[in-house]
């Protein structure tokens, strides 16, 4: 299965969760909380085991924009690794080159991210990087190039986050226009809504 591409709300409403981390798709699903379709008023059959983890399992996915492939592929390599697989997951999710660049502000989706990645807009430590899933290690540097600090809508995402919500695993110098990733973050420091456990025992079946 591809990268999903379509309507992004739609998806929001059949898992019941803000998938994208915007503000635009919160008032959205606070106008139509109920998931899409003429049945989705309807209260819903208790869903089976099995539902429960694929549907944690979508929703992580779909949070991070990731094909299943990829998706797959990158908890395979978290449950080799030292540590809790969960959080060691959810820290390489966050270590994505794409993922940094929205939570930095550059961006205001991670679709729109990895457009700017793909673009070629997008330094690190210098170095013109167009992989979405690049993996930034601890101290990297992320910044713009010359051309795309005169992009209209980069300019606009910056000032408009500019009084944004920080993460204690990035840092922002919106004078230079230049973030660094700190370390990997600590589970308790993500809010999502995903209980990372169901998708371990989603692949563990």
């Amino acid at each position: 299965m591809g990268r999903y591409r379509g309507p992004i709300v739609k998806i929001a409403r059949r898992l019941g969760i803000n998938v994208a981390e915007t503000e635009k798709v919160q008032k959205y699903l606070d106008r139509r909380p109920n998931p899409p379709g003429q049945h989705g008023q309807k209260r819903a059959r208790r869903p089976s085991d099995y539902a429960v983890r694929l549907r944690e399992k979508q929703k992580l996915r779909f949070i991070y924009g990731l094909s299943e492939r990829q998706f797959r592929n990158l908890f395979d390599e978290a449950s080799k690794k030292k540590g809790v697989t969960g959080t060691v997951f959810l820290q390489l999710l966050e270590s994505r080159l794409d993922n940094v660049v929205f939570r930095l502000g550059i961006a205001s989706t991670r679709r729109q991210a990895r457009q700017f990645v793909r673009h070629g807009h997008i330094l690190v430590n210098g170095n013109r990087i167009d992989l979405p899933g690049y993996r930034l290690r601890q101290g990297d540097e992320i910044s713009l190039t010359e051309a795309a600090k005169k992009i209209p809508v980069i300019q606009e995402n910056l000032e408009r986050f500019r009084g944004r919500r920080t993460f204690p695993w990035l840092e922002w110098n919106p004078d230079r226009q230049v973030g660094r990733f700190l370390r990997v973050p600590e589970r308790e420091s993500l809010s999502l809504p995903v209980n990372e456990q169901l998708v371990i025992e989603f692949y563990s079946r």
